[in-house]
């Protein structure tokens, strides 16, 4: 019988011991070409590239999907059938793989009712408390919560007693914590009559600003119909006629012979444009739903969204409302205080998760923050929360950029968070283009050499410093320091803020420079976008890009969210003397097969759906008498496959010149989006592709202040210097750039920095330096100062 020694006595390794790699071969998901990667397990390993290179489609569309799709087949038939399903990615081999924990940038859901305690379950265990030691006692945990309502019910019920049926009176009652006037909203919703209407012009003469409200067509004649005085002022009608107006239920009328539905405007308004999503609405409309709805605090509650009881009771004179306003740090502390052993354990695990958000940096937040109000990258260290006291070892923890949003100061704090989680066992795989995350990683894989179908390959693989020695883009950048400018311009005016206090500001004055590029710095939670959100988004004249999701679905790609397609089919039209509708895919020019999709999608019951290439089309998704139609030799299926580089070319000259195609296709070459095919979904772009996108589009609103935050999110090193030379441009045009920023390369490039601190929350919301990035540099006074300072080696 064989032992499992070896010649010198040392023992054998065990075989189990030797699964150590993830091993992937033939990885082909998006751009990705073929490609072979082996990766470390229970080590950190970052991967680097420019945006669009293909890290998202390698980590999360091949090595993440997988793992979890896995996961999901371990599944009943019957439990699979209430999950996502998810495609089995196209790749030859993926071995070792262990359970994946995925943390994206994807935002928390925008439910009014969600907050930072409901998302992360301190608000349960602090409903639990109550329920215990609240005095008054008023009932179970759900009479402390503001998504529950108070219900009452009363009649008769069936009692079955010795083989006889009798009804009895019976009356039930379950008391709940929602604020029955805002139904836990916090805040009641108004119309603000002057953005409905003009009262000094009459309704034949246009008074009403709704959009789409024309007195031309339909609208003038239900009005007419209605017995409303056309000819007579608004602010003249009395309050019968100014109710029917506004206030009216919906009543059958005749209008030239057509039997009709008459509804006032507010109730119209309501089912038309409030019960949409706010991101779907057109600009105008969107624009118009801003104007006309304005939000007040809750009277009866006071914006706690709570009811009279759950307020009424309280802990050591505070109730619920007070413990989940106070800064986290502080209501970490007052939970340190309670001695109760009746309830122990609970206290205990309040206190760890209350702990959690500290370390990981965000102790500045409330627990009655809104959720949909974080920004990605708090969002991102929100979900880490709950991994961070983990007891599982041997899992796959995925991060998409996790230093989204963090000054210098945080990132170190993120990084020590980062290699803590390795060191439990796991296995930690980082998508990044910071320096200072790349520098702590065991295994670095760059992919590259550039974006898009110039990408998908491996173009290194090893250590940070073997990356750091080699000569791809990654390896070149990861030393790149930015100067101090030599002249900084001057302002050509000021932007006045005076007493601001939205959140954590206290009483914030500051004159923001105008005609220059001015950044907003400070840590994490110091009040940087409750400056701008609160006291300068909405004025006249403001463009505001942030980092809010774009909405898309398969049949959304560049062309038609830049509104590119438009020109696009007028000129296809106007060459073919046809309509402009055939040249859409959602429209009448659609394959019939396929419904313009360009794929077909077959349902197989408890299995995943199948999806296959659409056999009439051939994937290219118009009818085959709409790609006899050409501009410039190219049908509409080419022109959506070329590049924006290669349509910028196209329709700049000869027989396919369009002007205004080719402004949009400007503006998207000028934020780096030149690789991006014209016709490829949206829901392939990865993180940084959709905000400049996004940046691309707002460019062509008209305004002269334009307010960019975070706009170097998901950008490599080499296309930071790009995105300063577009700032630039949009200065000396004669904008104003304001720029909520923590890369230092941007700060360093500014004309003017406002810094706010000196720390998060309830230690932040004040200015504590105004100047040039020099002079922040020379005193060296506060965070922002010190670290810029260490980055151009001053």
């Amino acid at each position: 019988m064989s032992t499992a020694t070896t010649t010198d006595s040392q023992p054998r390794a065990h075989a189990a011991d030797s699964h150590d790699m993830i091993t992937v071969q033939g990885a082909r998901v998006n751009n990705l070409k073929d490609i072979s990667v082996a990766i470390p397990k229970r080590r950190l390993t970052v991967f680097t590239g420019v945006s669009g290179s293909g890290k998202s489609s390698l980590v999360f569309a091949t090595i993440a999907a997988e793992s979890q799709r896995m996961i999901n087949e371990t599944y009943s038939a019957f439990v699979q059938g209430f999950m996502p399903t998810l495609a089995r990615p196209e790749v030859d081999m993926l071995e070792g793989l262990t359970t994946a924990i995925i943390v994206d940038q994807e935002r928390l859901g925008a439910n009014p009712r969600s907050t930072v305690g409901t998302v992360t379950d301190a608000n349960a265990m602090l409903r639990i408390l109550f329920s215990r030691l609240g005095d008054p006692h008023i009932g179970s945990p759900n009479a402390y919560s503001f998504n529950v309502p108070s219900v009452k019910a009363s009649g008769a019920i069936t009692v079955e007693r010795g083989g006889k049926t009798k009804a009895e009176k019976a009356t039930f009652h379950r008391l709940g914590g929602m604020c029955p006037h805002c139904e836990g909203m916090g805040s009641v919703s108004d119309f603000d009559l002057t953005a409905l209407y003009d009262d000094t012009k009459s309704l034949s003469e246009g008074a009403l600003t709704v959009p789409g409200y024309s007195m031309d067509g339909w609208y003038g004649r239900i009005f007419s119909g209605a017995g409303l005085p056309m000819d007579k002022p608004i602010g003249k009608y009395n309050k019968k006629e100014l109710h029917q107006l506004l206030y009216a239920e919906p009543t059958k009328i005749k209008v030239e012979g057509i039997n009709l539905t008459y509804e006032g405007l507010i109730p119209k308004i309501q089912k038309s444009m409030l019960s949409k999503d706010r991101e779907a609405m057109q600009p105008h409309v969107r624009a118009f739903v801003d104007r006309a709805i304005t939000f007040a605090t809750c009277p009866d509650c006071g914006g706690t969204r709570l009811a009279q009881e759950a307020l009424s009771s309280k802990i050591r004179g505070k109730n619920i409302a007070d413990l989940c306003s106070m800064q986290i740090t502080d209501l970490a502390d007052w939970v340190r205080t309670l001695d109760e052993p009746s309830v122990a354990p609970l206290v205990t695990g309040l206190q760890h998760l209350l702990d959690s958000f500290t370390e990981i940096g965000l102790g500045y937040l409330s627990l009655d923050r809104p959720s949909g109000t974080l920004s990605g990258g708090e969002a991102q260290r929100t979900k880490m929360i709950r991994h961070l006291g983990s007891s599982l070892t041997d899992v796959t923890y995925v991060f998409d950029e996790p230093t989204i949003g963090l000054h210098p100061h945080d990132i170190e704090r993120m990084n020590q968070l980062l290699l803590q989680l390795r060191d439990k066992g796991n296995t930690v795989l980082v998508v990044e283009h910071k320096p200072e995350t790349i520098a702590i990683a065991d295994h670095a894989v760059d992919l590259g050499p550039r974006a898009g179908t110039a990408g998908g390959e491996v173009v290194f693989e090893g250590s940070v410093d073997g990356l750091r020695g080699s000569d791809t883009l990654t390896g070149r950048h990861l030393d790149d320091r930015a100067a101090l400018k030599a002249t900084v311009r001057e302002a050509s005016g000021a932007l006045e803020v005076r007493g601001a206090t939205t959140n954590n500001l206290q009483g914030v004055d500051v004159d923001i420079p105008l005609g220059i590029l001015c950044v907003l710095t400070g840590v994490a939670g110091s009040g940087k976008s409750s400056l701008i959100n609160g006291s300068v988004a909405r004025r006249d004249g403001v463009v505001v890009v942030d980092q809010g999701a774009i909405r898309g679905s398969r049949r959304s790609n560049p062309a038609t969210y830049t509104g590119l397609l438009e020109p696009i089919r007028k000129a296809f039209a106007k060459a073919n003397g046809v309509k402009p509708a055939l040249f859409s895919s959602n429209s009448e020019g659609a394959c019939p097969v396929c419904n313009g999709a360009g794929v077909i999608y077959t349902e197989l019951g408890i299995m995943e759906t199948v999806e296959s290439t659409c056999e009439e089309c051939e994937g290219k998704r118009f009818q085959s008498a709409v790609l006899e139609y050409t501009l410039g030799e190219k049908n509409i299926a080419e022109v959506l496959a070329m590049s924006v580089t290669e349509a910028e070319e196209f329709f700049g000259s000869g027989e396919a010149r369009t002007p205004a195609a080719h402004k949009i296709l400007d503006r998207l070459a000028d934020v780096g989006l030149g690789y991006l095919t014209l016709g490829q979904p949206l829901t392939t772009l990865s993180g940084g592709e959709r905000q400049r996108l996004k940046l691309a589009t707002q460019m062509a609103e008209k305004g002269d202040i334009y307010i960019l935050d975070e706009p170097t999110t998901g950008l490599h090193l080499a296309d930071v210097e790009q995105l300063l030379g577009l700032l630039d441009r949009l200065v000396d045009s004669g904008k104003s750039v304001i720029v909520i920023e923590h890369h230092q390369a941007v700060m360093a490039h500014a004309d003017r920095i406002i810094d706010l601190g000196p720390g998060a929350g309830n230690e932040g919301g004040r200015i504590v330096f105004e100047g040039t990035p020099a002079e922040l540099v020379a005193n060296r006074s506060t965070l922002t100062g010190k670290h810029l300072a260490a980055y151009v080696e001053a």
